[in-house]
């Protein structure tokens, strides 16, 4: 299976990821990449030139609150985590890609 860089995933899909991932609690940028490399078998990367200013976009939309700590390094780190806003963006973003993969897969079987 390919390695898919964030250049390439469908727009919006990198504010999904993000969002899914946090929804099982605070994570510092670098546990959220791993974290999605790890689920996706190695099959999505998020380089950091995409990650942080997605995470940054998310707070100034409020989705994410961000506060500092140390990480399991022992570095400081800011840990993200999803607001009520970011909970309903993710269903929303979850429906919409859903929808989006369903109309793809009937193009992909009829055209």
């Amino acid at each position: 299976m390919g390695e898919y860089d964030t250049a390439e995933l469908l727009p919006g899909t990198l504010y999904m990821l993000i969002l899914r991932t946090l929804a099982s609690g605070p994570l510092h940028g670098y546990a959220i990449a791993k974290r999605v490399r790890e689920v996706s078998r190695d099959g999505i990367a998020i380089e950091d030139g995409s990650l942080y200013p997605a995470l940054n976009r998310m707070l100034v939309k409020d989705w994410l609150k961000a506060e500092w700590g140390i990480s399991e390094n022992n570095r400081k780190a800011r840990f993200y985590r999803l607001t009520p806003a970011g909970r309903a963006q993710l269903e929303r973003e979850a429906e919409e890609f859903d929808r989006m993969v369903r109309a793809i897969q009937l193009v992909m079987r009829t055209a």
